[in-house]
């Protein structure tokens, strides 16, 4: 355990910011997961309204720092091409 006072507020924050990284990035991974779903599942519909929910989870995955944005990229443009695959 941390000694120094500022050591034990940085502690503090780091749990803090911590849980707060783990619900972002669960967040954008369910999001991803749904609309590889919706894909399988053969629903055109709802695979483009979940992948237009899912990019500003990404986007905002890449702009917290919980992820780089060219895996951001990545992962945009790989889920579009199996979008677009199904027509």
């Amino acid at each position: 355990m941390a000694n120094i006072q500022s050591a034990k507020k940085r502690a503090r924050q780091n749990v803090k910011r911590r849980t707060h990284n783990v619900a972002l990035r669960s967040r954008g991974r369910t999001a991803i997961k749904k609309v590889l779903k919706a894909i399988q599942s053969g629903d055109r519909e709802a695979a483009q309204a979940s992948f237009r929910e899912a990019v500003p989870q990404i986007d905002k995955m890449a702009s917290k720092g919980l992820i780089r944005k060219n895996r951001a990229a990545h992962y945009k443009s790989r889920l579009n091409a199996r979008l677009r695959a199904m027509s």
